[in-house]
C-alpha cells in the first residue's frame, strides 16, 4: 500500500513570482524518492537536504534545505488536494518567498 507520502514523487513546476501580481518565475522541484519521514530530490537544479515529511495533518507537510552562492534556503510546504504551496526563507538574503506548485509529470 502507497503512503500518502509517496504521492510527492515526482516533478512539479513551482512558481517563484516575487509578488502575487508578478509574471511567473517557474523552478523545477523533483522528489525522487519517498522513505519513512524523509525524502530525497533537487530544488532549483540544487541537491536538497535535512528533507522531512508529516502526515499526521491530514495532508503531506514537507520542509527541507537547498543551497546556492548566497547561502541556505529553509523550504516548508504542503501537497493538498494535488497541488503544492510554500514558503522559502532565503537566510543569506533576507526574505521569505511564498510559491506554489502543479505537477509537471
Amino acid at each position: 500500500m502507497q503512503s500518502p507520502a509517496e504521492s510527492l514523487v515526482g516533478r512539479w513546476q513551482v512558481d517563484l513570482r516575487p509578488t502575487p501580481d508578478s509574471d511567473p518565475s517557474y523552478q523545477e522541484f523533483v522528489v525522487e524518492s519517498v522513505e519513512g519521514n524523509t525524502f530525497t530530490g533537487t530544488f532549483y537544479g540544487s541537491p536538497i537536504s535535512e528533507a522531512r515529511l508529516n502526515t499526521d495533518w491530514g495532508a503531506v507537510h514537507f520542509s527541507f534545505i537547498s543551497m546556492d552562492g548566497s547561502g541556505a534556503y529553509l523550504h516548508a510546504g504542503v501537497l493538498r488536494d494535488g497541488r503544492l504551496e510554500g514558503t522559502s526563507n532565503a537566510t543569506g538574503r533576507g526574505f521569505l518567498s511564498v510559491w506554489t506548485g502543479e505537477r509537471s509529470q
